[in-house]
């Protein structure tokens, strides 16, 4: 029942089973604040943001796990889940440790029942808002992408991987948002480039002889005014049932986010609901086409087919597995993690 509220925190006793909460009333919560076993219903907590290791996810409504993976420039993996049973009830998952291997479950149709429309979804935005400059290759310089090739080589005795508790049963459908694009591209070479990314983790695509055994699948349904759901501090918000890939402004460490939510089924791999792709333009400079001149560029494909990573279900890699597309961080100027390396490609198998 609930407890006693003061100024500052709100306390409420659990029922039965459920563990007590302890929520602030104003600001983002902790995972101690809203503990695992206690209920967001019994705790009002819909709608609040925990945070973790310097990521955030707003609270779903019961029925959805929200989770967060960050591409940073320090090399470290951070990123965490919250699942909201549909009861209310509250659990975490802070590493890709313990994730569930059956792949057994259905494409489920979504139940959102309340999307979140943002003041930035309900008028589109200029191209130019929160852009790259314009990409250009030098005359006479080729791409990087053949010399990566060759140099990443070690990706094909490397079979580490790592899974998140995800998967697409159906088919992945996803829109571009509106602004401006990294590398400065325009929404139409944008499209091309993420679709690029995208079929790098459908196709399984690598250089170590491995076949296309994934049955991953995506779809590009067009553009649209709506946002990535998420904002500047790389805090997952409320979503709204729409997957979009854009540029915006992130964390000043963070190259892209990706957002996914999804479908809690117990013992199987829960099903993607929704999962949104950003990369930070605010902070970091990227390029379509990395060449000998480059300069403190990401490239686009190769983050896009990190991300992608993370749409379809796989999670980071640490230190020593480098040359593998879903390694922690990303490195400018190189386009190897376009490349799927042999611990990439098991991982993929081992979902689809």
């Amino acid at each position: 029942m609930p407890g006693f509220v003061g100024n500052a925190q709100a306390t409420t006793q659990g029922t039965e089973g459920t563990a007590v909460c302890h929520l602030p009333e104003q600001g983002s919560l902790s995972t101690q604040d809203l503990p695992a076993g206690s209920s967001v219903l019994a705790c009002g907590a819909v709608g609040r943001v925990v945070t973790y290791d310097g990521t955030g996810v707003t609270v779903p409504e019961p029925g959805t796990t929200v989770s967060v993976d960050v591409l940073a420039t320090d090399g470290e993996s951070h990123g965490f889940s919250l699942e909201v049973a549909t009861d209310g009830k509250v659990s975490y998952a802070l590493t890709d440790v313990g994730a569930d291997t059956s792949t057994a479950g259905t494409d489920v149709p979504d139940h959102l029942t309340n999307p979140t429309h943002t003041a930035a979804d309900l008028s589109e935005e200029a191209d130019s808002v929160d852009a790259d400059a314009p990409d250009a290759v030098p005359q006479g310089e080729a791409e990087l992408a053949e010399v990566d090739t060759a140099a990443a080589a070690g990706a094909c005795s490397d079979g580490t991987y790592k899974t998140a508790d995800r998967k697409e049963y159906g088919t992945y459908q996803w829109y571009i948002g509106d602004g401006g694009m990294p590398g400065g591209l325009s929404r139409t070479d944008a499209k091309w480039a993420f679709w690029d990314a995208i079929d790098n983790i459908t196709d399984s695509y690598n250089n170590c002889g491995y076949t296309d055994q994934v049955g991953a699948k995506h779809n590009y349904l067009g553009t649209t005014s709506r946002e990535a759901d998420v904002n500047s501090s790389s805090h997952c918000t409320s979503r709204d049932g729409v997957s979009t890939w854009d540029a915006g402004n992130l964390q000043s460490t963070t190259v892209a986010i990706t957002c996914a939510w999804t479908f809690p089924t117990p013992g199987i791999k829960n099903d993607l609901l929704e999962a949104d792709v950003r990369y930070n333009t605010t902070d970091h400079d990227f390029t379509n086409k990395p060449t000998s001149s480059c300069s403190g560029k990401f490239d686009v494909r190769a983050v896009g087919t990190h991300e992608a990573g993370h749409v379809f279900g796989l999670g980071h890699v640490g230190s020593g597995h480098e040359n593998l597309t879903m390694y922690t961080s990303s490195f400018p100027c190189t386009t190897k993690a376009r490349t799927l390396g042999k611990g990439d490609v098991l991982a993929l198998r081992s979902i689809y």
